[in-house]
Protein backbone atom coordinates (compact mmCIF):
# COMPACT_ATOMS: atom_id res chain seq x y z
CA UNK A 1 0.00 0.00 0.00
CA UNK A 2 2.72 2.67 1.14
CA UNK A 3 4.69 1.69 -2.01
CA UNK A 4 1.22 2.69 -4.83
CA UNK A 5 0.89 5.91 -2.33
CA UNK A 6 4.84 6.39 -3.19
CA UNK A 7 4.43 5.79 -6.92
CA UNK A 8 1.03 7.98 -6.52
CA UNK A 9 2.86 11.16 -5.19
CA UNK A 10 6.06 10.61 -7.66
CA UNK A 11 3.50 10.66 -10.68
CA UNK A 12 1.87 13.80 -9.21
CA UNK A 13 4.77 16.01 -8.52
CA UNK A 14 6.68 14.92 -11.84
CA UNK A 15 5.88 15.44 -15.03
CA UNK A 16 8.61 13.77 -17.12
CA UNK A 17 8.09 11.23 -20.67
CA UNK A 18 11.72 9.73 -20.05
CA UNK A 19 11.76 7.04 -18.05
CA UNK A 20 15.10 5.12 -16.35
CA UNK A 21 15.00 1.35 -16.48
CA UNK A 22 17.68 -0.25 -14.23
CA UNK A 23 18.54 -3.90 -13.63
CA UNK A 24 17.79 -4.90 -17.44
CA UNK A 25 19.34 -8.86 -18.54
CA UNK A 26 22.36 -8.30 -20.51
CA UNK A 27 20.09 -9.70 -23.14
CA UNK A 28 18.02 -7.28 -23.42
CA UNK A 29 18.59 -4.75 -26.26
CA UNK A 30 16.83 -1.69 -27.72
CA UNK A 31 13.92 -3.41 -29.98
CA UNK A 32 12.98 -5.45 -26.89
CA UNK A 33 12.85 -2.88 -24.34
CA UNK A 34 10.61 -0.78 -26.61
CA UNK A 35 8.29 -3.86 -27.11
CA UNK A 36 8.23 -3.93 -23.23
CA UNK A 37 6.89 -0.54 -22.74
CA UNK A 38 4.94 -0.17 -25.71
CA UNK A 39 1.90 -1.59 -24.28
CA UNK A 40 1.40 1.40 -22.36
CA UNK A 41 1.08 4.40 -24.81
CA UNK A 42 3.79 5.59 -27.95
CA UNK A 43 7.40 4.84 -26.86
CA UNK A 44 9.47 7.62 -28.77
CA UNK A 45 12.70 6.35 -28.22
CA UNK A 46 13.78 3.01 -26.09
CA UNK A 47 17.13 3.06 -25.49
CA UNK A 48 19.77 0.65 -23.69
CA UNK A 49 23.11 1.82 -22.28
CA UNK A 50 26.37 -0.38 -23.81
CA UNK A 51 29.34 0.16 -22.97
CA UNK A 52 31.57 1.75 -25.54
CA UNK A 53 34.51 -0.57 -25.57
CA UNK A 54 33.44 -4.06 -25.35
CA UNK A 55 29.27 -2.94 -27.08
CA UNK A 56 28.32 -4.64 -23.92
CA UNK A 57 24.90 -3.59 -22.29
CA UNK A 58 25.27 -1.87 -18.85
CA UNK A 59 22.30 -3.28 -17.25
CA UNK A 60 20.20 0.11 -17.53
CA UNK A 61 17.90 2.11 -20.43
CA UNK A 62 15.79 4.38 -20.88
CA UNK A 63 12.35 4.58 -22.37
CA UNK A 64 10.56 7.48 -24.20
CA UNK A 65 6.90 8.29 -24.07
CA UNK A 66 5.04 10.77 -26.59
CA UNK A 67 2.70 11.28 -23.53
CA UNK A 68 3.22 11.91 -19.93
CA UNK A 69 0.55 9.96 -18.80
CA UNK A 70 1.96 7.00 -20.42
CA UNK A 71 5.13 6.84 -18.57
CA UNK A 72 3.26 7.42 -15.67
CA UNK A 73 1.24 4.35 -16.21
CA UNK A 74 4.04 1.98 -17.17
CA UNK A 75 6.30 3.20 -14.45
CA UNK A 76 3.30 1.93 -12.15
CA UNK A 77 3.39 -1.08 -13.70
CA UNK A 78 6.94 -2.16 -14.63
CA UNK A 79 8.33 -1.22 -11.46
CA UNK A 80 9.53 -4.54 -9.74
CA UNK A 81 8.16 -6.40 -12.35
CA UNK A 82 10.38 -9.04 -14.44
CA UNK A 83 11.53 -8.60 -17.91
CA UNK A 84 13.91 -11.26 -19.35
CA UNK A 85 14.78 -12.93 -16.44
CA UNK A 86 15.52 -10.11 -13.94
CA UNK A 87 13.23 -7.75 -11.63
CA UNK A 88 13.75 -4.04 -12.93
CA UNK A 89 13.44 -0.80 -11.55
CA UNK A 90 11.18 1.79 -13.10
CA UNK A 91 11.58 5.27 -11.77
CA UNK A 92 12.00 9.07 -13.81
CA UNK A 93 15.03 9.97 -15.51
CA UNK A 94 16.74 12.50 -13.66
CA UNK A 95 17.84 15.24 -16.77
CA UNK A 96 21.73 15.32 -16.87
CA UNK A 97 23.02 19.48 -16.81
CA UNK A 98 24.66 20.31 -20.02
CA UNK A 99 28.10 21.43 -19.97
CA UNK A 100 31.36 19.35 -19.26
CA UNK A 101 31.27 16.68 -16.80
CA UNK A 102 33.15 16.55 -14.17
CA UNK A 103 34.75 13.55 -12.31
CA UNK A 104 35.89 14.83 -9.14
CA UNK A 105 39.53 14.64 -7.33
CA UNK A 106 42.32 16.61 -8.79
CA UNK A 107 41.77 15.13 -12.44
CA UNK A 108 44.32 12.45 -12.16
CA UNK A 109 46.65 14.54 -14.17
CA UNK A 110 50.59 14.30 -13.44
CA UNK A 111 51.74 15.89 -9.90
CA UNK A 112 55.43 16.94 -9.91
CA UNK A 113 55.63 16.80 -6.39
CA UNK A 114 55.25 13.10 -6.73
CA UNK A 115 58.35 12.29 -8.62
CA UNK A 116 58.59 14.12 -11.69
CA UNK A 117 60.39 14.35 -14.42
CA UNK A 118 63.68 15.92 -14.72
CA UNK A 119 63.39 17.89 -11.46
CA UNK A 120 59.93 19.79 -12.43
CA UNK A 121 58.22 20.86 -9.59
CA UNK A 122 54.81 20.40 -10.49
CA UNK A 123 51.60 23.06 -10.66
Amino acid sequence: MISSMLNSLRCMSTSSKKLFIGGLSYGTDDQTLKEAFSEFGNVTEARVIVDRETGRSRGFGFVNFAEDEAANNALSAMDGQELHGRNIRVSYANERPSGPRSFGGNGGGFRGDRGGFGGESGF
